[in-house]
């Protein structure tokens, strides 16, 4: 049942809805009284969500914006009935689990839109047997982490870190002809990911001409042509090949340890690696050893485990460098991800096709 502009009240399919700029005509996702509740921590949520883009979402969906910052994981659970009117729930980084118990609280929810990357963490078997709509801003995340990571293979291919260390331990300044350039060299993708995608096409786009490999059991030969790569069927191929090995595979059992001792031995003298997916993927003991002798560089956006001991090696070898978890979206960047979340809320209200739905059948394959 709605109150349409006009007073009358109409069960239907196609309604008029009241936004912040007027009359529209929306489909039945519309119909009756619901909300939208923004669900993410405390520091986050003025970052991704800000007043702007809450109003935008208004408009979009027609609905009530409840903001709701979680403190501690513990915002959600605190106040269970500001969910019982919700029909769509944009979450972030933050928000708790949704479980059982939480979606008993909110028995109108129809739609989850995740202004954030997996959904591992936040989506749980209860959501799936509701037949909830879930969406994520994994694409969207994309883009900064992909980013991040061409910067650290342009610079690998120089021995940017190896080269700054002798500078700085000793004032070296290396002959032109002791120099590395990045023209020609061979760059080891592991996994056709989101993320992974747009690291191929990036380093096709340079002018560096580099020979891209790629390891991925479920891409074929003709796609991986068509991302402008080399298909090859063993990790073992790729890591001999490689001058520099970047990580983009999802966390998963099968892909725990993936890149192991005997696969970083693997890799030519001189190499570097590049984790900006998951620290399991990598064998952390292995590569600390490859690292101490001076054999491999890396560069290690993630760690197994995370974050590394204040004394572990890795923080302090010269030729490693260590970052705390910051090549995704981070501080001016996160509204990315909230303005992605809202444009799926409007097009889930319109009945269109969303561009991030997360399929329970696909989700071991993702990140």
């Amino acid at each position: 049942m709605i109150v349409t502009p006009d007073g009358r009240h109409e069960q239907c399919v196609f309604a008029l809805c009241r936004t912040g700029r007027g009359v529209r005509m929306t489909d039945e996702r519309a119909c009756g009284t619901a909300g939208v509740a923004v669900v993410m921590g405390v520091d986050e949520l003025p970052l991704v969500m800000p007043p702007d883009l809450c109003e935008r979402l208004g408009e979009l969906t027609g609905r009530e914006v409840r903001p709701i910052p979680v403190r501690d994981g513990l915002g959600l659970l605190a106040g269970p009935a500001g969910l019982g009117d919700v029909d769509v729930l944009v979450t972030g980084w933050g928000c708790p689990p949704l479980t059982k118990t939480v979606l008993e609280a909110a028995p109108q929810l129809r739609a989850v839109m995740h202004a954030a990357g997996s959904v591992k963490q936040l989506v749980t078997e209860a959501v799936w047997e509701r037949r909830i709509v879930v969406s994520s801003a994994a694409e969207a995340n994309a883009g900064p982490v992909a980013d991040f990571t061409l910067a650290a293979i342009g610079l690998a291919a120089k021995g940017a870190l190896p080269a700054a260390a002798a500078y700085a331990d000793g004032g070296r300044w290396p002959a032109f002809r002791e120099r590395q350039g990045a023209d020609g060299r061979t760059v080891g993708v592991l996994g056709a990911s989101h993320i992974g995608r747009r690291v191929i096409a990036g380093l096709r786009a340079s002018a560096a001409g580099y020979r891209v490999l790629l390891y991925d059991p479920y891409v074929t030969d003709e796609e991986a042509a068509q991302l402008g790569t080399e298909r090859v069927d063993r990790l073992a191929d790729l890591c001999r090949a490689a001058d520099i090995v970047t990580i983009h595979a999802p966390e998963t059992p099968e892909t725990r340890r993936l890149l192991d001792a005997e696969h970083l031995a693997l890799i030519r003298d001189g190499g570097t690696v590049i984790n900006t997916a998951r620290g399991s993927i990598v064998d952390t003991e292995g590569l600390e050893r490859e690292c101490r002798s001076g054999r491999l560089s890396a560069w290690l956006d993630v760690t197994d485990p995370e974050p590394l001991g204040k004394e572990h090696a890795l923080l302090s070898l010269p030729n490693v460098l260590v970052t705390p978890h910051i090549a995704g979206a981070q501080g001016s960047e996160g509204k990315r991800l909230g303005m992605y979340a809202v444009e799926e809320a409007g097009r889930w209200v319109r009945g269109e096709r969303l561009l991030g739905a997360v399929e329970r059948q696909s989700l071991d394959r993702l990140a």
